[in-house]
């Protein structure tokens, strides 16, 4: 099923207070972006000893103060919270937003956050089943009047509830994993996100996501593709060029890769590089401005490239 292109954009979260973050959730909406988003870390990769706002907490802010962009994490794992507490606190976050929200999801990786709040952080593949039964229990309780469930990881005695989300949120599973991981994405997800560092393998990334749907007896195009990764946008290339050292000192693991398949350059490399992407079946971008102010990108992005984007559909 064909559909138009959504640029979102990370809002500020990282050695920020609030009111700046308010402050760009408000201009970036006014922009025209589609969506906004936090990553749903308690330490601050990859620099634990810097502030961060806490993810679910900044959205629900950002929700009373916002009109139309959707919110959403990237994303959110299991054992840091409760699963039928989280589907609570999504669905009065949806309430506030007035139907939204995006839950995103993953199975988590920076294990020294979950040691330093006493979470559990066992092996992948029981982050794996933890973050299966999660997609089963928000569902669960977004749809149903009580639930009850009984898992491997989590258990639900008779549920409730109330208020429902205003629309039930669509999942977002985020992360490369091609075989257990996508396969979550394809039984559950409404969105599958592929990570930054990975953004140079999306066409196999996209492949294995097709071949779990169909494993699923899904139909591969009922399920959006999205890509998330740090964007570098200057007047021209050399500017753009100039920056890239910068991001990789600053971005570390996170920045892999992004000189050669990452989305840095003037407006209308930019633009070639995103309609690529798009031609692979990439729909919903999930953006990271790179600047000391990353607001002046932003507008740039805003003025010349997100126009041009509009007509598009993958």
């Amino acid at each position: 099923m064909p559909r138009s292109v959504k640029i979102g954009v990370t809002l500020p979260q990282v050695a920020r207070t609030w009111l700046e973050a308010r402050d760009a959730a408000q201009e970036l909406e006014s922009l025209g972006y589609d969506s906004l988003w936090v990553c749903d870390h308690v330490l601050a990769p990859p620099a634990p000893q810097l502030p961060i706002l806490e993810a679910w907490s900044e959205l629900a802010a950002v929700a009373a103060v916002t009109e139309r962009a959707e919110l959403g994490t990237l994303v959110t794992p299991p054992f840091l919270r409760n699963p039928a507490i989280l589907a609570k606190q999504i669905a009065t976050i949806d309430q506030i937003a007035g139907g939204r929200v995006i839950a995103g999801l993953g199975a988590g990786w920076m294990e020294s956050e979950f040691d330093a709040y006493g979470c559990e952080f066992p092996p992948l593949a029981r982050r794996h089943r933890a973050l299966e039964e999660t997609c089963e229990i928000l569902d669960g309780l977004w749809t149903q009047e009580r639930f009850d469930f009984q898992g491997e990881v989590y258990r639900v005695n008779d549920a409730i509830c109330e208020p429902k989300p205003t629309r039930r949120p669509p999942l977002l599973i985020g992360g490369a994993g091609e075989r257990v991981l996508m396969g979550i994405a394809a039984r559950h997800a409404q969105i599958w996100n592929n990570n930054g560092p990975s953004m140079a393998l999306l066409p196999r990334k996209i492949d294995a996501l097709r071949a779990r749907c169909v494993e699923a007896g899904r139909a591969p195009d009922s399920i959006e593709i999205s890509q998330q990764g740090i964007v570098i946008l200057a007047d021209d290339d050399a500017a753009a060029r100039d920056q890239l050292g910068k991001a990789v000192r600053i971005f570390g693991p996170l920045a892999e890769g992004i000189e050669e398949n990452g989305l840095w350059g003037a407006p209308d490399t930019v633009k070639k590089k995103i309609r690529d992407k798009v031609a692979l079946g990439c729909t919903h971008f999930m953006i990271e401005f790179f600047g000391r102010d990353p607001l002046v990108p932003a507008r740039l992005f805003a003025a010349e490239v997100l126009p041009a984007l509009r007509s598009l559909q993958g």
